[in-house]
């Protein structure tokens, strides 16, 4: 059954917290953008107990908040609401925007408090639930990479990178960890760091990554599949938050710029066994056989992923050769230019790092796919292949799909995908995200008049 949030405990938190006047309550959409609504602090014990009445339309949206009606819940069934309930521990502050303000989070449920089948939460849960059958806890932690913006747009609307705080310079080169970024952005990145703290969530270091103004973040390893998730949802809304605080805009776009690195959102993922040992582990640098059957799974279904992994039309722009993104289910150790990374360690701390997504995909999602690949290879004892060596892009083929349509027909037609994600749900996904295509499609770019208008 599920666990639901303890109203007394957040009665205990606002008595710490007597400035609190609203709480927003934040639902991730199936993009993994936080919808939801604001409410008073006297409000919170009704939402506690009958919870929060919002449509379950929130979960056929496309990026822009439009529904996307093929998917059936929006006219079809009046836009009919579901309950929202909070989730226990989410209640935090929300520095950026003052001592006014706190945040939840809630997942949707159906009126009988079952679990509403769009919700993408809910679809990892049923994900863990198979591991907890084999008597396998994962163990996750997700880097994500991001870029700072100015918030003023070149003359054609293009993305620009800031104006350096102390130099005044607009960087427009690839400065890999570099520590002038760093001090250059130190007070807006000290301020993320001071908000991850206040919000619990636990945060690594801060590096500067290869594009100007691009930085990586690193979230700890838990034990608690869903939580990680939960913590990659918050922080991604929390250095959004903070970036425009400090007059600055903070993109998880995959591409924003063309001739830039593009922004990854890598899992790490390890699995351990009812005695709490890590069942990757090996002296062997290349893993335990269980590690190399569940790259097995992960590669044998990564074309069955795409369409979350990359799930917008900007999210292909990535794939390109040597920018450090995969363009086939290869495998290696400490080699960053394959799709499956074991990195280099200990032999107890040996896991995969599965670096195809981009930094838009939702969390809840891309690790129910990667947890279910994994789990196909391990069940089924799937080999990886030959351990690349090397350049992973020399005289290789591109082999998954490189396009929003190719990803999405593969998606379509893939019995794992509904089977890891649900017939039900792996429909809506397929439908909304279809749906969003065909609107992008039918838009006429700048750069199409500018090509084709007075040429052809």
């Amino acid at each position: 059954m599920p666990q639901f949030a303890d109203f007394e405990q957040a009665r205990a938190w606002l008595a710490q917290h007597p400035a609190v006047r609203g709480i927003d309550l934040l639902l991730p959409d199936q993009m993994g953008i936080p919808r939801g609504k604001r409410v008073t602090t006297e409000e919170l014990a009704g939402v506690h107990r009958n919870g929060l009445l919002l449509p379950a339309s929130m979960f056929a949206l496309d990026v822009l908040g439009g529904t996307i009606q093929a998917t059936g819940l929006g006219f079809d069934e009046g836009d009919a609401d579901r309950i929202c309930l909070p989730l226990p521990g989410s209640l935090a502050p929300v520095p950026w925007l003052g001592e006014h303000v706190a945040q939840m989070q809630v997942a949707m449920y159906e009126h009988d408090r079952s679990p509403f089948f769009g919700d993408p939460r809910h679809v990892l849960e049923a994900v863990l639930r198979r591991f907890a059958a084999r008597h396998l806890t994962p163990v996750m932690a997700v880097e994500l990479e991001f870029y700072l913006v100015d918030r003023e747009r070149t003359a054609e609307g293009h993305a620009q990178p800031p104006r350096q705080p102390r130099s005044g310079r607009r960087e427009d080169k690839t400065q890999i960890n570099s520590m002038a970024e760093l001090d250059e952005y130190s007070e807006v990145l000290s301020a993320i760091d001071a908000a991850a703290r206040a919000q619990d969530l636990p945060t690594g270091t801060v590096l500067a990554e290869y594009g100007p103004g691009q930085f990586e973040v690193n979230l700890h390893h838990v034990d608690d599949a869903l939580l990680a998730c939960d913590h990659a949802i918050r922080l991604k809304r929390l250095i959004r938050g903070v970036a425009l605080a400090h007059g600055l805009e903070a993109t998880f776009m995959p591409k924003p710029y063309r001739d830039h690195a593009g922004s990854g959102a890598h899992l790490h993922v390890s699995l351990l066994d009812d005695a709490g040992r890590n069942i990757f582990a090996a002296d062997d640098p290349a893993g335990s056989p269980a590690l190399r059957h569940a790259i097995g799974g992960l590669a044998a279904t990564i074309n069955d992923t795409m369409a979350v992994c990359a799930p917008t039309a900007n999210s292909y722009r990535r794939f390109q050769p040597e920018a450090y993104v995969p363009l086939g289910p290869s495998w290696s150790v400490n080699n960053r230019g394959v799709a499956f990374r074991v990195p280099a360690g200990p032999p107890d701390s040996r896991r995969v790092e599965h670096r195809v997504a981009g930094a838009d995909a939702n969390p809840y999602l891309l690790a129910a796919m990667v947890l279910g690949g994994m789990l196909h290879g391990i069940e089924r004892q799937l080999d990886p292949g030959p351990l690349l060596a090397g350049n992973a892009y020399r005289d290789s083929t591109p082999t998954i799909p490189l396009s929003w349509p190719e990803a999405l027909t593969a998606f379509e037609r893939s019995e794992f995908a509904r089977d890891c994600l649900g017939e039900r749900f792996a429909r809506l996904y397929a439908q909304t995200r279809r749906g969003e295509m065909q609107d992008f499609s039918s838009y006429v770019s700048a750069l199409e008049y500018a090509w084709y208008l007075t040429t052809t």
